[in-house]
C-alpha cells in the first residue's frame, strides 16, 4: 500500500508539466547527481517542499537550512526510503556549508501572510531575508539556478538580480521567480468550471505574482472549452488572482498557501533539473529576466535547459479581455519591480 502510493507521488510530480518533458522520467540509477538547497526549510512551505524534494529521483543531495528547528526537519525527512542524501544546516554561521555544491537553490525563506496582509506588506522583513541569502548564493554557489518563492515575488527576484549584479555573479538565465502556484491553480479552477480532467489541463499565466498582475490566459488553455461564458472566464481569471487570499482567509489567521506552495515548488524544481539534466522541450512559465514587455521582469513561458533559461517565449495571441488585463498589469508591476531594486541599492 505505501508503495504503491510513493510511486503514485513520484509519478504525480514527473508528469505535472505540460510538456513531452514531464512525462520523461529518469530512473535513480541513470540520473547524474545533483545538489538541491532549500533555504527556510523549516518553515510552512519549507517541511512539505522537502518531503516532495526528498521523494523526487533526480535530487542526490538534499541540503535543508533554516534559522532554526533544521536539524529535526532534516531527521525526519531522512528516514524515507528515497535515493537523496539529506543534511540539516541551522544558523547563519552554517549557510554556507548548505550551500557549496548546489545545481539549484529554492528559497521560501520569510514570513507568510496573514489575514489583511498583501504580499506588499511582507516587503520589508523578506526583502531584507532575500538579500541577505543571495549574498551568500552569489558567494558560495554563484552558478546554481535560483527559484525564488519568497514573497513579493514581483520584488524579491529583482532585489536578488541586483545582489547578484553586485557581486559580479549574475546570470540572468539561472533567476527564477516561481509563479508555477499561479498556473496549478489556473489548472484546477478551469478543469472544475470546464467538467475536463485536470490532468490533461494546460493554462499559460503571465505576468506577475500578486493580484492584478496575475494574468491567466484562459483563451489558450487545452482543451478549450467553448462552454464558458465572459462571465465565467472573469471569474476565473479573479479566482486565479485571488488564491492566495482565499486560502489565508479559509485558514483563519493560522496559515497561507503552503501546501499548494510547496506542491508548485516541487513541480518548477523539477522541471529545472530536467532541463539541466538535458530533457528535450521542458517549458514553464516563470518570472524571469524579460524582454517580451518593456519591463526588465515579467513572467512568461520559458524553455528550460541546460544553462537554465534557454529561450523566454511570447504571449501568443491575447484577446481583447486579456490584453485589457495585461495594460492594467503593467503598472503595478513596474512599480514593485522598482522598489526591489531600489531596495537592493540603498545599501
Amino acid at each position: 500500500m505505501r508503495t504503491a502510493m510513493l510511486k503514485s507521488i513520484r509519478s504525480s510530480l514527473q508528469k505535472s508539466s505540460s510538456t513531452a518533458a514531464g512525462r520523461w522520467s529518469y530512473s535513480s540509477e541513470s540520473a547524474p547527481d545533483r545538489k538541491v538547497a532549500i533555504l527556510g526549510a523549516a518553515g510552512g512551505i519549507g517541511q512539505p517542499l522537502s518531503l516532495l524534494m526528498k521523494l523526487n529521483p533526480l535530487v542526490s543531495s538534499l541540503s535543508l537550512y533554516d534559522i532554526a528547528g533544521t536539524p529535526g526537519v532534516a531527521a525526519d525527512v531522512s528516514h524515507i526510503n528515497t535515493r537523496s542524501e539529506v543534511v540539516g544546516y541551522m544558523g547563519d554561521e552554517n549557510l554556507g556549508k548548505a550551500l557549496e555544491g548546489a545545481d539549484v537553490v529554492i528559497i521560501p525563506a520569510g514570513v507568510p501572510r496573514k489575514p489583511g496582509m498583501t504580499r506588499d506588506d511582507l516587503f520589508n522583513i523578506n526583502a531584507g531575508i532575500v538579500k541577505g541569502l543571495c549574498t551568500a548564493i552569489a558567494k558560495y554557489c554563484p552558478h546554481a539556478l535560483v527559484n525564488m518563492i519568497s514573497n513579493p515575488v514581483n520584488s524579491t527576484v529583482p532585489i536578488a538580480s541586483e545582489v547578484f549584479k553586485k557581486a559580479g555573479t549574475y546570470d540572468e538565465k539561472r533567476l527564477f521567480g516561481v509563479t508555477t502556484l499561479d498556473v496549478v491553480r489556473a489548472k484546477t479552477f478551469y478543469a472544475g468550471k470546464a467538467k475536463v480532467p485536470v490532468a490533461g489541463v494546460n493554462v499559460p499565466v503571465v505576468g506577475g505574482h500578486a493580484g492584478i498582475t496575475i494574468l491567466p490566459l484562459f483563451s489558450q488553455a487545452t482543451p478549450q472549452a467553448n462552454n464558458l461564458s465572459d462571465e465565467e472566464i472573469v471569474a476565473l481569471t479573479k479566482r486565479t488572482q485571488d488564491g492566495g487570499t482565499e486560502v489565508v482567509e479559509a485558514k483563519a489567521g493560522k496559515g497561507s498557501a503552503t501546501l499548494s506552495m510547496a506542491y508548485a515548488g516541487a513541480i518548477f524544481a523539477d522541471a529545472c533539473l530536467k532541463g539541466l539534466n538535458g530533457v528535450p522541450d521542458v517549458v514553464e512559465c516563470s518570472f524571469v529576466q524579460s524582454n517580451v514587455t518593456e519591463l526588465p521582469f515579467f513572467a512568461s513561458k520559458v524553455r528550460l535547459g541546460k544553462n537554465g533559461v534557454e529561450e523566454v517565449l511570447g504571449l501568443g495571441s491575447l484577446n481583447d479581455y486579456e490584453k485589457q488585463g495585461l495594460e492594467a498589469l503593467l503598472p503595478e508591476l513596474k512599480s514593485s519591480i522598482e522598489k526591489g531594486i531600489a531596495f537592493a541599492n540603498k545599501s
